[in-house]
């Protein structure tokens, strides 16, 4: 039996030099990448993708404990995908977004049922970024406001507005696109800005820092907020007690509208649905992408309420794209709501995470002096490694890379931001798996522990 299967559709053996030397030229000599000076990096060539894991040329085998960018929820090569993708290039491969098509329909429909009571419809990109981007537009040409206020310690794409948006440091090189975005604190309280000394109290003191931004920023120039329910690349924060329900409350009050960014967090990777529905808040606008078809094609969109799509009966909305709602990506969406039914994806991660992942995390943070705090809901965690637990000065530089190299020479690639661990497989995992993948962890923290300066 092949290892895997090359460019041309032969099959080939793992250990095979020239292929490996020949997708690491092409790659050094006409790909560009992502967010990287292109020659400090090398990239790890790829063979194949199963379930939970992936193979080097070489045969190395990867657990896949960051679902690739947080996007493969089903995992690699899920059958139901590939096959509704062969299906619906068989019978139509493309058609351009101004004529109704089955499956696009199909799909924003169950978005829809699956949404807030009071959605209405969905509006598809090709990615969170766009969707974004979109959900912006449609907010302020709603409220016929310009402004948009948006968290420090989050990540909302990379195109123009997005990136503005986006409140970590990579947002920094790319100046200011969109001068109408204003940031805000949001709540942490490992690392309180408001020396806050319980959920309670950092939610509390959250929302009046936010609604004095909105007071000296001009309530009726504001046209939304927006924030990822649950903050992925930037920490694994879970929304505190009431924090939610008092956005919606200042919303409200001042007209504003919630966008909640559910690009990461959404489609069961906190166990639901969407993870706004933990929380008991209706947004007005919802941006999604990554987990709706696993991104096995680019697919994003934004979940619509009456209210906001109302104001578009019969004014144009300005705005669109040509390969919005394309069959082949609407057609691994509509998969994926029946994958979750039969398999019981959403059962599955509230019951691995309530009964796996919190208590082996609280064992390893009692163990590890080098881990400040662990956090997080669902298939969705974050260990903070530090080298002091009293001044939670980050572990950084070669300590923490050293961290990250033990985790992947013991064969797990984990999704590494920052100064932390952060734990995002596929819903998919099996519980053997996930609880080698957190052994493979609690071995590599032992290296962290080595770089401890504490007491």
């Amino acid at each position: 039996m092949a290892d895997y299967i090359d460019l041309d559709g032969a099959e080939q053996a793992f250990g095979d030099t020239d292929a490996q030397r020949a997708v690491r030229e092409n790659d050094r000599n006409f790909v560009f990448h992502s967010w990287s000076a292109q020659g400090q990096i090398n990239p790890l060539p790829v063979a194949k993708g199963e379930g939970v894991r992936f193979w080097d040329y070489d045969g190395t085998e990867y657990l896949d404990f960051s679902s690739q960018l947080v996007n493969l929820n089903l995992g690699h090569q899920h059958p139901g995908l590939v096959r509704a993708i062969q299906e619906q290039a068989g019978r139509m491969a493309t058609i351009q977004p101004a004529m109704a098509n089955d499956v696009r329909g199909e799909l924003a429909k169950r978005i829809v049922e699956k949404s807030f009571d009071g959605a209405r419809s969905v509006f598809f990109t090709n990615g969170g970024a766009e969707a974004n981007e979109y959900a912006v537009r449609m907010a302020r040409h709603h409220t016929g406001r310009q402004k948009v206020l948006a968290r420090f310690r989050s990540y909302h794409g990379s195109t123009a507005t997005a990136i503005t948006l986006t409140g970590e440091a990579r947002r920094w090189p790319n100046g200011t696109p969109d001068a109408g975005v204003v940031h805000f604190f949001g709540p942490y309280q490992y690392r309180s800005e408001f020396y806050s000394e319980s959920p309670e109290q950092e939610a509390e003191r959250a929302l009046t820092h936010l609604e004095h931004t909105i007071q000296l920023e001009g309530p009726n120039t504001i046209a939304a907020i927006i924030l990822e329910t649950v903050t992925g690349t930037n920490g694994i924060f879970v929304p505190p007690p009431g924090y939610l329900t008092g956005v919606r409350e200042l919303c409200d009050r001042y007209g504003i509208v919630l966008i909640c960014d559910e690009v990461m967090a959404g489609f069961g990777r906190t166990g639901e649905w969407f993870a706004y529905q933990a929380f008991d808040v209706k947004p007005d606008l919802v941006t999604f992408a990554k987990g709706v078809n696993s991104g096995y094609v680019p697919l994003g969109g934004v979940v619509i309420s009456d209210e906001i799509h109302d104001t578009f009966v019969d004014k144009a909305f300005p705005g669109g794209l040509t390969y919005s709602g394309h069959p082949l990506a609407c057609a691994a969406g509509v998969a994926t709501f029946d994958i979750f039914e039969e398999e019981g994806i959403i059962e599955r991660v509230r019951d691995l995470a309530s009964r796996v992942i919190e208590p082996r995390l609280r064992e390893i943070t009692a163990k590890h002096k080098s881990v400040g705090e662990y956090r997080g809901t669902g298939m969705f965690w974050a260990l903070e490694l530090v080298v002091d637990r009293d001044s939670r000065e980050p572990l950084a530089g070669d300590a923490y890379n050293a961290v990250i190299a033990a985790c992947k020479n013991a064969g797990l690639w984990p999704f590494a931001a920052g100064n932390r661990l952060q734990i995002a497989p596929p819903l998919v995992i099996s519980e053997d798996d996930l609880v080698k993948g957190l052994e493979i962890i609690d071995a590599a923290l032992d290296v962290a522990d080595s770089y401890y300066t504490g007491n």
